[in-house]
């Protein structure tokens, strides 16, 4: 059986077929009897959800195609358009739909996925001009009719050979490429007309659902934009997020200028044993990030207090380190305080609409004794700052904790709520220099097919838990939509505020990573709702060459989530 996109012994049909009937198990409990072999797209009259906003289905909690033929008894669960799950779906339809209409209009271009930025893909052209605002309307208008016309999508498994030379005649260069890292019998691919792409999740069953999308001249390119979870019928307003963009559009110049922006070009390095020189040069461009920030924190000469933010696995404590020592060898003394000691303590904490506490919100900590103690410090005063005990809740002070502020002396804080004004309202501006962390790989998995922000800090933190805090990756992915709902409310909005945004991503991080997360992602089982997550984020590691630990180097922000880092946490 194919090895990538799937954990279940699915395939193409055998010798079974019309031979065995398979027992499919509704939600309503309900039992059915069907032949081996049929595919689910039939059975959607079984579900009391509308057939047209059933954009694939679980199989024993396996995402898959509605295509999808079915192969032995099993639970069948829909996925609706509006949920995460189905949202993804209709994503990846969408970015289907453009690289056809693309294909079709401009043949000789190479279409190029970037990051994501306000409910949107950004895309290029290189077609050796930047795309007139008159051709992208026409590559828009292009995604309409194909949408119009209700178009199958197909997904299908064709032997290796067959897919090197399609992906040749589509002029597919990093996708063909790829197939030699992951060289599989036969090849799981999606075509819409004349267009074919390599299969990464199942996509809806025709054009003709993905009304709701746009396309938007943006710089050089422009943004695909799509419908956010929860409100599958209309597009969010957009949002600009300039200084994130100058950060990627940096770190894409840089990756062009190395020759590695893809899966298979970094695969490349590896398994020609060049890896360890790329390892050098990317840890050192971060490092010259580092010592860039601390440059601009200097120059300001005010600056009494950096407040670091970023989402959970970004690397917020490896940074605060890592600045601190930079600082340092420009004649500061960094002293640093946890938010989390500010904690207003059970008692206190705020109820969140679920009924429970909501140790995330801004008024979980005690912002009135935040500000005093800096207004304090700054006027040279000695402060008691607090310590938690979050075992039993409270706050509590000791005389160890007492701290006065120096001349050269600078402050160095961490936590989710550094870049709002709220946390610090009593503080001049001039005083603070924020800094946002964003773990954003400039790498693609191939042309049409971005990495994701999001699954590089999952990856990291179910490695981390797993470690560290002796949580399964099951447990992990759990909680993860709850801890990307907090970062949603509490750190996105406010990333414009920053004075200086740091990318934590290491472009070659993901095949160190997978060589702890794989055995903990494989111990999920399909009776567990997470098994579609694992099965996810296991296909997407297929996609990298391994890197052992050893090549990472003692103060890489990596050692943070797999151990041995010559900090101490």
């Amino acid at each position: 059986p194919p090895k990538t996109g799937s954990r279940s012994p699915g395939g193409p049909l055998d010798w079974r077929q019309g031979q065995h009937k398979e027992w499919p198990k509704y939600p309503s409990g309900k039992i059915g009897e069907e032949p081996y072999g049929t595919p689910v797209s039939v059975l959607l009259d079984n579900f009391s959800e509308p057939q047209d906003k059933i954009l694939a289905v679980r199989i024993n909690n396996e995402l898959c195609p509605l295509d999808k033929p079915l192969e032995y008894n099993a639970s069948l669960e829909p996925v609706m358009l509006g949920s995460k799950d189905g949202m993804g779906v209709y994503r990846r339809s969408l970015c289907l739909l453009l690289a056809a209409a693309a294909h079709n209009l401009f043949p000789n271009a190479r279409l190029l996925v970037g990051h994501s930025l306000g409910y949107g893909y950004y895309y290029t052209l290189e077609s050796g001009k930047p795309l007139k605002d008159s051709e992208i309307k026409t590559l828009e208008a292009e995604m309409r009719r194909l949408v119009a016309e209700d178009i199958p999508i197909a997904t299908k498994f064709i032997a290796y050979e067959e897919a090197a030379e399609l992906f040749e005649k589509l002029r597919l260069s990093e996708t063909r490429e790829q197939l030699n890292y992951i060289a599989t019998p036969s090849v799981r691919i999606n075509t819409l007309g004349d267009f074919s792409d390599m299969y990464f999740g199942p996509l809806v069953l025709s054009t003709g659902i993905l009304k709701v999308f746009a396309l938007m001249q943006y710089k050089e390119g422009f943004l695909l934009r799509f419908p956010k979870s929860g409100t599958p019928e209309s597009l969010p307003k957009f949002e600009d997020q300039p200084k994130l963009f100058e950060i990627y559009r940096r770190y894409k110049s840089w990756g062009k200028q190395l020759g590695v922006m893809s899966a298979a070009s970094l695969n490349r390095l590896i398994n020609n044993r060049k890896a360890d020189e790329f390892i050098d040069i990317t840890e050192t461009l971060q490092e010259k990030c580092i010592a860039d920030i601390a440059d601009q924190i200097a120059e300001s000469k005010k600056v009494r207090v950096v407040l670091i933010a970023g989402p959970s696995s970004s690397g917020k404590t490896t940074t605060s380190k890592k600045l601190a020592l930079e600082l340092q060898a420009i004649g500061y003394r960094p002293k640093v305080i946890s938010l989390d000691s500010y904690y207003v303590g059970r008692a206190r904490n705020p109820i969140g609409a679920d009924g429970k506490p909501d140790y995330e919100c801004l008024e979980a900590l005690d912002i009135q004794l935040l500000n005093k103690n800096l207004i304090e410090l700054f006027e040279g005063k000695e402060v008691n700052i607090p310590s938690y005990d979050f075992v039993d809740g409270v706050q509590f002070f000791e005389d160890k904790n007492k701290m006065t502020l120096s001349e050269n002396d600078i402050l160095i804080m961490e936590g989710i709520h550094g870049l709002n004004d709220k946390l610090t309202p009593l503080i001049p501006h001039e005083l603070k220099f924020k800094i946002y962390l964003s773990a954003l790989t400039q790498l693609n998995l191939d042309d049409h097919n971005r990495i994701s922000t999001s699954d590089n800090r999952l990856i990291r933190r179910i490695v981390r838990d797993a470690r560290f805090r002796s949580k399964n990756a099951a447990g992990t992915i759990g909680m993860w939509n709850s801890v990307r709902h907090g970062e949603e409310m509490h750190i996105f909005p406010f990333q414009n505020n920053a004075d200086a945004i740091l990318n934590t991503a290491l472009d070659y991080e993901l095949s160190v990573l997978k060589i702890y997360a794989e055995p903990l992602l494989r111990c999920v089982t399909p009776l567990q709702k997470e098994y579609s997550e694992s099965c996810r984020l296991l296909s997407f590691l297929d996609n990298f060459s391994p890197i052992a630990p050893t090549a990472v180097p003692a103060r890489s922000i990596i050692r943070e989530f797999i151990g041995g880092s010559a900090f101490k946490y």
